[in-house]
């Protein structure tokens, strides 16, 4: 099986038990090793910043007139769990992650969030393999070429958020985290948003980046109605 899914990424691994370590969820490795850091979580936090760092060099490299914040709203969408769970979709990841029994019976494979973390964990799989231009070829072929910067959503909220609120002086965003739950394989955010010290926006999320998002999203939407 992990032939397959060599093939299926185009990359061919000298070290095979770092891919092994980037299929493996928490709650496998909780329930096999009874081991979190067996786990690629690790491996996922390496990787977020590989992908954001290779996507955030092709557009500044590809489009040199566009201003910052536009440029931060693209590499969103690029990077966003949507984006990254159709990759894994497409490769079929979702067949070679090890998962706990219980992870298993509540459809893990097919959920987004654990897809699109395993994709950032095999990208850093891949970085530690063979060096940045291993990682770089699977994001060029799997997401750069594949997700059209015309059609992109714009989802980072937060951004789209604060350049709305400075607008105005002397306004102050914040974010709190008011209550967390779950296990540590599956936990559950809400966050709220403040703008100076009043509650505007509330959200959820399977971590606190994306219940903030979340949170912003409602901000802007019950902020801006029209825009």
């Amino acid at each position: 099986m992990i032939k397959d899914l060599e093939e299926a990424i185009g990359y061919r691994f000298h070290n095979i038990t770092l891919l092994q370590n980037a299929l493996a969820h928490s709650s496998y490795a909780n329930e096999r090793w009874h081991n979190s850091l067996a786990s690629n979580e690790r491996l996922e936090f390496l990787g977020d910043s590989v992908l954001g760092m290779i996507v955030a060099e092709y557009l500044y490299r590809t489009f040199p007139g566009r201003p910052e914040g536009e440029l931060t709203r693209m590499r969103a969408d690029m990077v966003c769990e949507s984006t990254l769970a159709s990759v894994a979709n497409r490769i079929r990841l979702g067949s070679h992650l090890l998962v706990s029994h219980g992870e298993e019976q509540g459809g893990g494979r097919e959920r987004p969030s654990i897809l699109a973390d395993a994709v950032e964990s095999m990208i850093a799989a891949m970085y530690l393999d063979g060096g940045i231009q291993a990682a770089r070829a699977f994001i060029q072929t799997f997401i750069l070429s594949d997700v059209p910067v015309t059609r992109m959503h714009h989802t980072d909220f937060k951004t789209a958020l604060q350049e709305r609120i400075q607008q105005k002086k002397n306004q102050t965003i914040s974010y709190e985290t008011i209550s967390e739950s779950g296990p540590d394989h599956d936990k559950h955010f809400e966050v709220a948003v403040s703008l100076n010290g009043k509650v505007v926006g509330t959200g959820s999320g399977s971590s606190k980046k994306r219940a903030e998002q979340a949170a912003a999203q409602a901000a802007i939407e019950a902020l801006f109605p029209n825009a």
